[in-house]
């Protein structure tokens, strides 16, 4: 897959509030047969047996419900619902799937009426980044122990922090404008993008507005928010107004700023997330839209972002969630991803990489796998 086209979607003008910057995606014409709320879960910490002594253990605050109509018809979604907002959130017992992405109401698309997908928001790309080569080495070469080939990289863990612990975030959201068209947005610290939102349509998107708080965000993003002294600036445009005699020349100049704005933020700020190119695997098939987790291509010193995405049938992104993976994560899976095509042989390997086979292995240990080679490797 090539870079990420936000096609339908265009950027607004960014609000500030110390480090955060929030920038509005506006989407033209909103989705209506593909809807999306959230379902609450009880508070802590979620442990599921994964058969003999091995547990799984996460935080899941919430998940996402995708309702979908097969013939086209709008789709209604829990956000949108005609009320003041201020009744008490219904908390559903949490049941963890076999699957992350689990359908929901059997038969319900028959006749065209709606059908129900949940899926655990970010867990399907923190999964397929965690899962990475998991299986560790094909091959015992000298330098693997048995037990890295028999029982591969588990265990595997990563660091995040909820977007509550990002420092201004929660009070940028309180006190940021949300814009009438909105169906996403893109979450900055000291500049640098934390992550992308995108929602079908804009009553989704005022439901799931505070969710941000209780997203994932990398540890590189929290440091930014909390150690970052100096505001960010705020962008302003001025027009000139001895070359305006108009209402409709104000308008024009207006409309060319705002554009000039939108190209100079794709171009310089978003343009990390834009530019790459992904591996895309589908994980599940919704009627015209495909629900997919992508990760970059692990190239050094660069950004690189993991996510989640559903698209229609033409391509167009209708849902999408990204996470910002710090420099260690990406050296980690560079590495991984080098081995698994060398066969995990260490000398192929380094010498592919322009190092040496010791400096592999020591790069190897450094990253967290030590248990992978020998005591005397």
């Amino acid at each position: 897959m090539s870079g990420l086209e936000l096609s339908g979607v265009r950027s607004g003008p960014s609000q500030v509030w110390g480090a955060i910057r929030l920038v509005p995606l506006l989407r033209a014409e909103p989705v209506t047969d593909l809807r999306l709320h959230r379902e609450v879960y009880e508070t802590g910490p979620a442990t599921v047996a994964a058969g003999g002594r091995t547990t799984y253990t996460s935080y899941i605050p919430h998940g996402f419900v995708a309702d979908w109509t097969g013939d086209g018809s709008p789709a209604a979604a829990y956000g949108s619902q005609l009320g003041d907002g201020r009744g008490p959130v219904d908390c559903a017992p949490l049941h963890l799937p076999r699957k992350l992405a689990q359908r929901r109401g059997k038969g319900r698309a028959q006749g065209g009426g709606p059908v129900s997908l949940r899926f655990l928001p970010l867990h399907l790309a923190l999964d397929g980044y965690l899962a990475l080569h998991f299986g560790g080495p094909s091959v015992v070469w000298e330098e693997w122990t048995r037990r890295a080939v028999r029982e591969g990289l588990s265990p595997r863990a990563g660091t995040a922090y909820r977007g509550g612990q990002v420092r201004g975030l929660g009070d940028a959201l309180r006190i940021f404008e949300i814009h009438p068209d909105q169906c996403g947005v893109l979450v900055y610290a000291a500049d640098a993008l934390a992550g992308a939102f995108v929602v079908p349509h804009p009553d989704d998107y005022r439901a799931l507005h505070p969710s941000l708080l209780h997203d994932l965000y990398g540890e590189l993003i929290h440091q930014y928010a909390l150690y970052s002294r100096v505001p960010v600036p705020e962008f302003t445009s001025r027009i000139t107004a001895e070359y305006i005699t108009s209402l409709a020349e104000l308008r024009s100049a207006a409309e060319r700023r705002r554009q000039e704005w939108e190209a100079q933020h794709d171009a310089l700020m978003a343009g990390e997330l834009f530019d790459a190119s992904y591996d895309v695997r589908q994980v599940y098939r919704m009627g015209r839209f495909r629900l997919s987790r992508f990760l970059p291509p692990f190239a050094l010193h660069r950004t690189q972002h993991i996510g989640e995405t559903i698209t229609d049938g033409k391509g167009r992104v209708v849902y999408l969630k990204t996470f910002r993976l710090s420099d260690k994560q990406v050296r980690r899976g560079h590495v991984l991803r080098q081995l698994a095509r060398h066969d995990w042989h260490p000398g192929d390997t380094a010498a592919a990489m322009g190092i040496t086979a010791q400096e592999l292995l020591r790069r190897v240990q450094h990253l967290g796998f030590e248990g992978l080679l020998k005591e005397h490797g």
